[in-house]
């Protein structure tokens, strides 16, 4: 039988143990009566409460642990489209190749809500595409380089340099290329599910960048200049009005040492991708008010959440073009809002 003072340092020792585990463990032991077991039966004993402060540790510590490994979603997200590698998609062969910057394919698919998918398609020459068409997802392509054509159901839709074609999700639809020279194509997706469903165009909605005359947009300065190219189907101001979740597709022009102002969409996501120049991209702010500022050259996409504080500032130097998109968070649609 052990001495009572050895008895009395095993019941201090198990003690010590589960002060040391954890306060949140603490709180629901009673400590004088795990002693008085210690005491009364001995080493034994020992064992069986050392296990039992591992376990309660174990059960009530883990959820802290887990808590402090959670990750937090960003407000925004970038990439460097000469740095992110090809990747399978619905629409890779042999002479297609897909870039996923935001959204499906992506890292981060799950921070993107709204927007289906954002990516680089781009076509050899003499390639073609695989024939997609999703139930639930509208899509517009944006010419970046090349020439090529879309079959859109049963047509064929030519397409240049800057030229952007509507698609509905009712319509299946393939790129194809016969030219010499590569075809740079953005593709962006927007998840139409729980939107009202509309019946396709009568002809494909098609326009080109350079047709689509230069305005100045109400709270924004003089030195950014915004073709507003496609809008909603409610839109009377953008050359094509056929958007269900896409609100605005528009391009900036910025002068040197302008801006278009930092500001925020409580209800919409936004993609800027920067075509030409070099400046700094605004996204993100803290408490003091103060934006976050990055570094952008061409070929830089920022994705931002909603509420997410966004701007650019072209250097003083160049000029810089932007291509912009934006379209409703799922649940925030507000009938008849100005974009």
């Amino acid at each position: 039988m052990p001495s009572s003072a050895y008895k009395n340092v095993i019941a201090k020792h198990v003690v010590y143990q589960i002060h040391a585990g954890s306060n949140a463990v603490n709180r629901y032991l009673n400590l004088e009566k795990l002693s008085l077991i210690a005491i009364r039966h001995g080493a034994g004993s020992r064992r069986h409460a050392v296990r039992l402060v591992a376990l309660l540790i174990g059960i009530f510590c883990a959820p802290l642990l887990h808590a402090n490994d959670r990750k937090i979603d960003p407000t925004f997200l970038s990439r460097d489209t000469s740095a992110v590698g090809e990747k399978q998609s619905d629409i890779t062969t042999k002479t297609c190749h897909y870039r996923a910057l935001f959204g499906q394919g992506d890292s981060d698919p799950s921070v993107v809500v709204g927007i289906a998918r954002y990516g680089e398609a781009v076509i050899d020459p003499n390639g073609v595409c695989g024939l997609v068409q999703y139930p639930d997802e509208d899509q517009v392509y944006v010419v970046l380089e090349g020439t090529g054509s879309v079959k859109y159901g049963d047509a064929i839709v030519s397409l240049k340099k800057e030229d952007y074609l509507y698609i509905p999700s009712t319509v299946a639809h393939a790129l194809s290329n016969k030219s010499d020279t590569p075809t740079t194509v953005i593709i962006m997706g927007f998840r139409t599910k729980g939107f009202e469903k509309t019946q396709p165009p009568p002809q494909p909605l098609k326009a080109n960048i350079e047709d689509v005359p230069t305005a100045t947009v109400s709270g924004h300065p003089d030195s950014t200049r915004y073709r507003l190219l496609m809008g909603d189907v409610d839109s009377k101001r953008d050359r094509i009005a056929a958007g269900r979740v896409l609100t605005s597709l528009f391009l900036m022009e910025i002068a040197p040492g302008g801006t278009n102002f930092p500001h925020h969409h409580e209800r919409e996501e936004e993609i800027y991708l920067v075509l030409s120049g070099h400046g700094v991209m605004v996204a993100g702010s803290g408490m003091d008010g103060i934006a976050g500022r990055h570094p952008a050259k061409a070929g830089d996409a920022y994705f931002f959440r909603l509420n997410c504080t966004v701007g650019y500032y072209s250097d003083a130097n160049v000029k810089s073009r932007i291509l912009a998109v934006r379209s409703w968070y799922p649940g925030m649609v507000q009938i008849g809002a100005e974009h």
